[in-house]
């Protein structure tokens, strides 16, 4: 029978702390961590002023609180930034 539960050959990507990751690897990050949760920030702006604007024509919907319960990415993400511009400081690049 196949193990279908156990997969021992499937490799976990684990996410690295800025003081483990090389020069590049850190700059790499933080122009595309930037640019995701700048973009997502904007997206969500977006759709919570849409929410706002439905919620006046048409009365609540569950449309209103999809951005709400998506912000929590973007702190993260924004966390995640200052960590990295912290190493890169450090490292004087």
């Amino acid at each position: 029978m196949f193990d279908i539960w156990n997969n021992k050959n499937q490799t976990i990507m684990k996410s690295k702390k800025p003081a483990e990751m090389t020069n590049d690897e850190l700059l790499k990050n933080k122009k595309t961590f930037s640019a995701v949760t700048y973009t997502l920030a904007g997206m969500l702006l977006v759709l919570f002023g849409m929410g706002i604007y439905l919620s006046i024509k048409k009365g609540f919907s569950a449309l209103s609180v999809v951005p709400i319960a998506l912000m929590p990415i973007v702190i993260i993400n924004l966390n995640t930034i200052k960590e990295i511009n912290k190493e890169i400081k450090l490292r004087n690049l």
